[in-house]
């Protein structure tokens, strides 16, 4: 189980990161796509900051239940917009990265949760 959660965490980081900086970065492909739904530039930028962020405290377990959670609302918000523009598919994918970022939440609790009951 524990090289599993490995994988998982080591590919939330790399699509959360990726994806932050493409947004960061200004892609045509995003700055279209979220300028379709009112995301400005500057708009963007931060959503895409939000995004790295999350990436980057995934990396640490002392960060990695709150780096979760902003990955997994920052794909949440990319989820329904891609639901809207009618991309099935895509939103199926990215609900299962959220559902892979509430894994990642539980197991992490269930971590903490258990080094603290042995102190």
């Amino acid at each position: 189980m524990r090289i599993f959660f490995n994988i998982l965490l080591v590919i939330l980081m790399f699509l959360a990161i990726a994806s932050g900086i493409a947004k960061i970065s200004l892609t045509p492909h995003d700055v279209e796509f979220f300028g379709s739904y009112g995301f400005t530039e500057p708009v963007l930028i931060t959503f895409g900051c939000v995004q790295l962020l999350g990436g980057i405290l995934l990396a640490f377990p002392k960060s990695r239940i709150t780096g979760a959670a902003v990955v997994a609302t920052t794909f949440a918000v990319s989820a329904v917009m891609l639901l809207m523009a009618g991309k099935y598919t895509v939103t199926l994918i990215t609900l299962l990265f959220i559902l892979a970022s509430g894994f990642i939440i539980k197991k992490s609790h269930d971590l903490k949760t258990h080094v603290t009951d042995e102190i």
